[in-house]
Order: C-alpha cells, then sequence, then structure tokens
C-alpha cells in the first residue's frame, strides 16, 4: 500500500510540471504572437506614414518596430533612412547631430539584418556606398575615414557597388587625399584607383548598353515594346547618361596629373617589376595611348610585352597602332582586324571598331573610315558616335561631292539623318548630337532654294566615295 502511495504522489508531481510546463509554454506562444502582431501593426502603421512623408507620425510606430523586430522587413531601413534624413534636413544643431548618428547607426544595423535583397542578391556595397556617401554629404568623417569605407564596399561586394556617383565620390575623396599630401596615397596609387574605378564604370554602361540594344533591335525590327521594356528603355538610358557624365568628371579630375610627363617616367620606373603583369602592362599603354604618349619607345616596349605575354585584342590593336605610327598601313590593318578576331565581347569589338574607323577618317580614308564605323553599329546599335562619325564623314566631303552648289550642300541632308539617328540611339550623346543635326540642317538647302531651283522632290546621286543618293524635300 505505502508502494503505491508512493507511486502516485510521484506521479502527482509529474503532471504538476507537465501542467506547469504546458502553462508556460502556452504563456510564452502567447506573448510570442502578441509581440509579433504588435510588430506587423507598427510596420503597417509606419510604412504607410512614410510613404506620404509624414515622418512625425511614422517615428513612434518605427522606433518601437526597430527595437523590438529589426529583422522583420527591410522597410525598416530602407523607409527609415528616408525618415531620418526628413529630420536632419529639417532640424536645428541641438537635435541635428542625434539624428545624423541614428542615420549611420542605422547602416551598421541594416547590414547586419539584411545584407541581401528579397531575391538573394548581396547588397553589402551598395549600402556601404550609401553609408559613406551620407557620411561625405553630412561631413561626418575626414576624407580618409569614408575612404575606408568606400574601400570596404569596393572591396568586398564591387557588384552592388554601382551608384555612378558614390563612384565619382570615391575617386574625388581619394584624389583629395593625394592633394592634402597624406604619405598613404601616391601617384601611383591615384593612377591604379582611376583604372580600378574607370573599368568599373565601364564595366556598368556595358550592361545597361546590352540592355539597350536588345530593345533598339526590336524597335529596328518594328517589334511593339511592352510597358516595362518602355520603362525600362528609360531606366537604361538614365543610367548610361550618368556614368558618362561621372566617368568625364573623373577624367577631368586626373586630366592635370595624367599627362606625358608624369605618366611615362613613372611607367618607365615600374615596368621592369610589371612586365610580367599582364594587368599592368595594359592598363599602362592604354593610359598612353589615350593621352598621347603612344610615340614614346617605352609604349613600343609595353605593347611588345604584352602581346608576348598574352596574346590579346588589346595588345594586337597596339601593335596595329604602332605599324600605323611607322606608315605601315597594310600591316595595321591587319593587326587591327586581328584585333577584332580575339576580342569576344561584343561592345568591346564595337570599340575597337570604332577606334579603327577614327584611325582611317584622321590619315583621310573616309570610305574605309564609315565602313569601320558601319561594322562597329552592327554589334552595338547604341553607338550614338559611330552615327555622328559617319556623319561628320558626310560633311567634310560637302566640296569634293557633287557637280552645283545645291547638290554640294544637299549632302548635309545625309549627315543629318546620321546625327538624328544618334539622337535616338544613345543618351550619352543626345545633346550634342541634337546641335549637330541643326548645324547640318542650316547648311542644307532651304526651302526658298529648293523652290528657286525648281529641285523639290528629286534625286540627287553622289559618284564621289559616299556612293550614296537623297531624295530633295518636296514643297507639296
Amino acid at each position: 500500500m505505502g508502494i503505491v502511495f508512493a507511486q502516485f504522489k510521484l506521479d502527482y508531481k509529474i503532471m504538476k510540471k507537465n501542467i506547469l510546463l504546458l502553462c508556460i509554454l502556452f504563456f510564452s506562444h502567447h506573448q510570442f504572437s502578441q509581440s509579433k502582431e504588435n510588430c506587423f501593426a507598427n510596420l503597417s502603421i509606419f510604412a504607410e506614414y512614410a510613404k506620404v512623408k509624414n515622418f512625425k507620425a511614422a517615428y513612434q510606430p518605427w522606433l518601437e518596430l526597430k527595437n523590438q523586430c529589426p529583422d522583420l522587413n527591410s522597410a525598416i531601413y530602407v523607409l527609415g533612412e528616408r525618415m531620418l534624413k526628413s529630420f536632419i534636413n529639417s532640424s536645428t544643431n541641438t537635435t541635428k547631430s542625434q539624428y545624423q548618428q541614428d542615420l549611420v547607426n542605422l547602416y551598421d544595423e541594416w547590414l547586419h539584418y539584411f545584407p541581401k535583397s528579397k531575391s538573394g542578391e548581396n547588397e553589402t556595397g551598395k549600402i556601404l556606398a550609401i553609408k559613406a556617401e551620407t557620411m561625405l554629404d553630412y561631413n561626418l568623417a575626414s576624407d580618409s575615414e569614408i575612404v575606408k569605407i568606400y574601400d570596404e564596399a569596393f572591396s568586398k561586394d564591387p557588384q552592388s557597388f554601382k551608384s555612378p556617383k558614390g563612384l565619382y565620390n570615391y575617386f574625388k575623396l581619394y584624389f583629395r587625399m593625394y592633394k592634402s599630401g597624406n604619405k598613404d596615397v601616391s601617384l601611383e596609387k591615384v593612377f591604379d584607383k582611376y583604372e580600378e574605378l574607370t573599368e568599373k564604370f565601364e564595366y556598368e554602361m556595358g550592361v545597361y548598353t546590352s540592355k539597350l540594344d536588345l530593345i533598339l533591335n526590336k524597335e529596328e525590327n518594328s517589334t511593339p515594346l511592352s510597358s516595362i521594356e518602355i520603362r525600362n528603355k528609360k531606366v537604361y538610358e538614365v543610367n548610361i547618361v550618368a556614368c558618362d557624365t561621372y566617368l568625364n568628371n573623373l577624367d577631368a579630375i586626373i586630366a592635370q596629373e595624367s599627362t606625358c610627363e608624369n605618366l611615362i617616367p613613372l611607367y618607365r620606373k615600374n615596368f621592369d617589376s610589371f612586365k610580367s603583369d599582364a594587368v599592368w602592362l595594359n592598363r599602362a599603354a592604354s593610359r598612353m595611348d589615350s593621352k598621347d604618349c603612344s610615340d614614346d619607345p617605352l609604349f613600343v616596349e609595353l605593347v611588345e610585352a604584352l602581346h608576348e605575354l598574352n596574346p590579346s585584342a588589346n595588345s594586337a590593336y597596339y601593335l596595329g597602332l604602332l605599324n600605323d605610327k611607322k606608315g605601315d598601313s597594310k600591316l595595321a590593318i591587319e593587326y587591327y582586324n586581328e584585333s577584332v578576331d580575339l576580342e569576344t565581347d561584343n561592345l568591346k569589338k564595337a570599340k575597337t571598331l570604332y577606334k579603327i574607323a577614327l584611325k582611317f577618317k584622321k590619315s583621310g580614308q573616309f570610305s574605309s573610315s564609315r565602313t569601320y564605323a558601319n561594322k562597329a553599329l552592327k554589334f552595338q546599335p547604341s553607338m550614338g558616335k559611330a552615327y555622328l562619325l559617319i556623319g561628320n564623314l558626310y560633311a567634310s566631303s560637302a566640296n569634293d561631292c557633287g557637280t552645283s552648289q545645291f547638290e554640294k550642300r544637299s549632302i548635309y541632308w545625309l549627315a543629318l539623318k546620321e546625327a538624328n539617328k544618334a539622337a535616338s540611339v544613345d543618351p550619352s550623346v543626345r545633346k550634342l548630337a541634337d546641335k549637330t543635326a541643326k548645324s547640318y540642317e542650316a547648311r542644307a538647302p532651304s526651302k526658298t532654294d529648293i523652290f528657286s531651283e525648281a529641285m523639290g522632290g528629286k534625286i540627287i546621286s553622289f559618284n564621289c566615295w559616299i556612293g550614296k543618293s537623297v531624295t530633295v524635300p518636296s514643297l507639296n
């Protein structure tokens, strides 16, 4: 009997413990559910207020949301950033510094809880770059401190660090450190950073250009665009213009330092150390070519070392350039064509073909120049500068083609067509193309000329190298 009673007491104690445990679990779950419900409610309230920029009402639910459920939704940080920036811009000095510190902390928390996008792509570089830009805008740190953040963004995740303004500011601060005498930033490092960021700009422009070319090909084939494609076309154009603008600003910053007087001694000093480094050789040769330093014997050494180490599209192009300078046009063309054949990237093919077209124009071989410009356009339909080059070739031949003054001036209609095409396909040259088109239109025969010569609707053929015809506008 005593044993039975003892067993009963033991079972009773176990049952009490289980009931207590169940109560605790129920209560905890209830609290957790209630807390989660509060978080979702605060998220909804905060988001609604933030979207209509009623940040004063959005602040308290945001604060509770961030403290209780910081990993609930990335809107906490995306919309929170907008809210804090609004507070900073409208605050007095007393509260401004606190909001600024809150904003810096927000980026760190954003990185911790949402380093990836909803689609799973890494956004570390993007967030760090935004943080650096904010610190620059509000003067919250020294140039070197901000550059460290940009360095981290560029080294950890260059893929998502694609803001044209951010990339430009990165170099601007780096260059400013060099000019201020910072011992950690030499002229050589400035050139290295310039090359890295230039390549990044060109890569991003290439991505947008390739996407834009696909849309332009559909338009060329009269295929209707979807509403998404129409919207995307505008996005690609805006980004191409931004990249082009900031890349030009980058070039302007380094222009005074990137001279033959600076480049040649620097590359000469480092040549023996880097003559087995294809990346260094290619960058050095590219810089010397772009700055017209290719007459120096060092350029020959760079090119020969590059081609021997790693025969490539670039090295073949530079060998073509060298033979061009020697006057061996036949061998130069062979190397130029080899350069195009070796290149696998369509945009780089187009770039090389355009360079060749420019070389032919410079030497007065207009027909060959047009041929290579048209080849470039096959690989990159959005290359507006190729259309502008062809238009310029026509305009430059006005005095050499046609038998009468009217016919000579009619060539400007051909040039006008090319300029208009450039403006329609390439946002980066649109302003220049529109200005050029107006210039060509002004030089072409006027309505009065057409009337007095009785040429309306007639076809004029050009038997010079142009080999094209134009229909005179009808006055009817």
